[in-house]
């Protein structure tokens, strides 16, 4: 695979961080700036880092940026902790919301385990 855009964890992660832009866009001032700043920002980074270490071509560092992204989908789920809290998203989003992160996770760790996997069979 040599195109980004063919990878599916990449585009997962691209269309969940479009779903939070428009979630996030229609806040209050107050809400945008307090919460919708880290929300975004963390969950641009997910796909950022994936491309980034995708563009890498080296296994190794190509595992760090995933690493970087498994951090920023930690900090995403925080941020969503409080947004929910304060009732800043609808029901109807948060299901897609859910729905993205029950599914996500477990194909970004097999993404993740492939490519360990090529790195281990590199160094044999």
């Amino acid at each position: 695979m040599y195109n980004i855009r063919e990878l599916d964890v990449y585009n997962m992660s691209l269309d969940f961080s479009n779903l939070i832009w428009e979630i996030c866009i229609k806040w209050e001032p107050f809400a945008k700036n307090t919460i919708a700043y880290q929300l975004v920002r963390s969950t641009d980074s997910i796909s950022a880092n994936i491309a980034e270490g995708f563009g890498r071509f080296h296994y190794k560092e190509n595992l760090k940026f995933c690493f970087y992204a498994r951090g920023s989908l930690e900090e995403t789920q925080g941020w969503l902790r409080k947004a929910y809290k304060r009732k800043l998203i609808s029901s109807d989003k948060r299901e897609k919301i859910e729905s993205f992160l029950s599914i996500f996770p477990q194909k970004f760790n097999t993404y993740i385990n492939k490519i360990k996997q090529y790195k281990n069979q590199d160094s044999e």
